[in-house]
C-alpha cells in the first residue's frame, strides 16, 4: 500500500519541467536516432507496437472485434479486427495506424509542458500491457516485453532525472517518428509499383475503402503528422521561451 501511495502521489504530482536546452538536446538525440538506419531500424519497433495499438483502440471504439495483434521482425505488423468490411468504421480503423503515434505525441507533449513525466510513463505502460493481451505471434511477444522491461525499469526505479529525459525522448520520438513512419511508407509504395506488386500499404487499403487515391491519403496522413508535430514541438519547447 506505501509502494502503491507513493506511486500515485509521482503520478499525481508536477515534477519540475526541464529547461529549453535540456529539451532541445533531446530533440536532437531522437533526430540522430531517426537518420541511422540501424538505429532506426530498433527503434522503429517501437513505433510499431503505437502504431498497431492505435489501430486496435480504434477498431474497438466503432464496435468492430479485435482478433490480435502481430509486430515482425522486419518492423512490420499486422492487427486483425473482425467487423463491416467497408464504412467509416473501417476507415478510422485503418487511418488510425499512421496518426497514433502522431496523436499520442501530442497528448505525451501536454502533459510534459504541464510537468507530468511520471504520469506519461505509466500511460505508455498501460498502453503496452493493453497490446501485450494482444499479441499473436513470438516475436511480437518478445517485442512488447523487452520494451515493457526497459519502461518499468525506467518507470518504479529511475530517479526523477532518468524520468524526465526518458519521457523527453519517447515523446519527441512519437512526434518525429510519426511524419518519418509516413514517408517510409510511400517509398514502400513506390518500390511495390515498380515490381508491379499490389498496394499493401495502409493507404492502399484506405484508397480501396474510398474514392481517393493512394497517394491523396499518404498526403493527409503526412499533413495531419507534421500538425502533431508542430503542436507538440509548440507545447515542449514555446512556452519554456
Amino acid at each position: 500500500m506505501d509502494w502503491l501511495g507513493d506511486a500515485w502521489h509521482d503520478i499525481t504530482t508536477p515534477q519540475p519541467v526541464p529547461s529549453s536546452t535540456a529539451v532541445l538536446l533531446t530533440a536532437a538525440g531522437v533526430l540522430l536516432v531517426l537518420v541511422v538506419p540501424t538505429a532506426w531500424h530498433v527503434a522503429r519497433h517501437g513505433l510499431t507496437i503505437v502504431h498497431e495499438a492505435a489501430h486496435a483502440g480504434v477498431a474497438v471504439l466503432v464496435s468492430r472485434r479485435l482478433s490480435g495483434i502481430r509486430v515482425h521482425s522486419d518492423t512490420s505488423g499486422l492487427t486483425v479486427s473482425v467487423g463491416k468490411p467497408r464504412g467509416p468504421g473501417m476507415v478510422a480503423t485503418a487511418a488510425a495506424g499512421y496518426l497514433g503515434p502522431a496523436v499520442l505525441g501530442v497528448g505525451a507533449a501536454w502533459l510534459l509542458s504541464r510537468g507530468y513525466a511520471v504520469a506519461l510513463l505509466w500511460i505508455l505502460l498501460v498502453v503496452l500491457v493493453l497490446v501485450l493481451v494482444q499479441i499473436r505471434n513470438w516475436y511480437g511477444l518478445w517485442s512488447v516485453l523487452v520494451t515493457g522491461a526497459l519502461l518499468v525499469g525506467i518507470t518504479v526505479w529511475g530517479s526523477a532525472t532518468v524520468q524526465g529525459v526518458a519521457a523527453y525522448v519517447m515523446t519527441w520520438f512519437l512526434l518525429l517518428g510519426a511524419p518519418r513512419a509516413v514517408l517510409e511508407m510511400q517509398s514502400e509504395r513506390r518500390r511495390a509499383r515498380r515490381r508491379g506488386a499490389s498496394d499493401t500499404s495502409d493507404a492502399g487499403l484506405l484508397a480501396r475503402l474510398t474514392h481517393l487515391p493512394g497517394g491523396v491519403w499518404v498526403v493527409i496522413l503526412l499533413l495531419v503528422c507534421l500538425a502533431c508535430l508542430a503542436l507538440g514541438a509548440t507545447w515542449l519547447i514555446g512556452l519554456q521561451l
